[in-house]
């Protein structure tokens, strides 16, 4: 068994939290990418954007040959401004996929045009149970029934607008991001902001000189990946083999765990490369990563909107174990090595 590369495990964790607190869903992504740009450029790195806003770098080594891609996304869930109501609350519009009571009682922010935000509560419709009771209970949580109460004064539709708020304008969720002295992160947005860490990580253990690359290698930051096309365009044309760096899910009749990578076999858009997918499990048994193998029946990833999009590529799904994904998630800090681990083992393979 090969010796095992090292990797900084805490500064993954700072990293995810530290990308997890700054408002990015999609459509909004430019704050994130501006701090990732930072975080590169402190390893020494300098990342190229693409037209609609990925982020691209190159790690060094070879310039020639077959390249080599780990794509994790920076983009989250979130939502816009659909309507100002006559009760001068707003309505929203969802961005990705998730169940309208997961963000009940959330705080948010209302991101103006003029780039200062205004925050608010996302609350229902009918909210205090003193005044509706049994009527709260039964209200369906959907579009219609939930609505922002913004913390300012307003008594009126016009005095939303007075403040600059618009139809259009973006919804961030408060990710109340907490790290704690077990070992755990829980915080919105770990998917996929946990695994641009870990891509962040993994980068880190390279240029410390951990893993000698004999391909072209990459870091793909997506921005788009949440409403499905986050690496639909701008991958190197010499990439033959991407990695999807993206949260295994946790729950009833998955095998996925918080602290193991999971290497996905199959997901909403079919089965990923045998291949390439049985050499990522053959290195996480013969390393002794602590891993899951598991399938995703509601799930997608960058490497599926990447063969979409007409790529020939071979392609795979790994990540760390996320709980209660798309909703207020967890992972504890041992499924962050254990991915970072198989990616440098995946790397370090000629």
């Amino acid at each position: 068994m090969p010796s095992p590369v090292p990797v900084n495990v805490e500064y993954m964790v700072q990293a995810t939290a530290a990308l997890c607190r700054i408002p990015s869903p999609t459509g909004y992504t430019h704050l994130v990418t501006e701090h990732l740009e930072q975080m590169l450029g402190e390893l020494g790195l300098t990342p190229t954007t693409t037209v609609k806003g990925s982020l691209v770098v190159a790690l060094p080594g070879p310039s020639e040959g077959e390249g080599r891609l780990l794509s994790a996304h920076v983009d989250t869930l979130g939502a816009m401004v659909k309507e100002i109501k006559s009760n001068g609350r707003l309505k929203l519009t969802m961005i990705g996929g998730y169940d309208w009571s997961t963000i009940e009682g959330e705080f948010c922010l209302v991101h103006r045009a003029d780039g200062n935000p205004v925050s608010g509560t996302i609350v229902t419709t009918k909210s205090s149970y003193h005044v509706h009771g049994q009527a709260l209970v039964d209200l369906k949580r959907d579009a219609d029934s939930i609505e922002v109460r913004l913390d300012e004064v307003i008594a009126c539709p016009d005095d939303i607008r007075k403040l600059g708020i618009a139809v259009g304008d973006f919804v961030s969720l408060d990710p109340k991001t907490t790290i704690t002295e077990s070992g755990y992160i829980k915080s919105r947005h770990l998917d996929d902001k946990a695994c641009a860490a870990i891509c962040l990580g993994v980068a880190k253990a390279i240029l410390e000189g951990s893993v000698e690359l004999d391909r072209p290698t990459y870091l793909y930051f997506s921005v788009f990946e949440e409403v499905g096309h986050g690496t639909s365009a701008g991958i190197p044309a010499d990439v033959t083999e991407v990695i999807a760096v993206d949260m295994a899910a946790v729950g009833t009749g998955q095998t996925s765990d918080e602290h193991a990578v999971t290497i996905c076999t199959k997901d909403s858009s079919g089965p990923y490369h045998y291949g390439l997918t049985r050499q990522l499990i053959d290195l996480a048994d013969r390393d002794g990563i602590e891993h899951r193998i598991d399938i995703y029946p509601y799930y997608g990833s960058d490497v599926s909107q990447a063969l979409r999009a007409g790529y020939d590529i071979r392609g795979a799904l790994v990540g760390p174990g996320v709980d209660a994904s798309h909703a207020y998630e967890r992972l504890h800090r041992d499924s962050l090595e254990a991915t970072a681990r198989l990616l440098l083992a995946w790397l370090r393979e000629p």
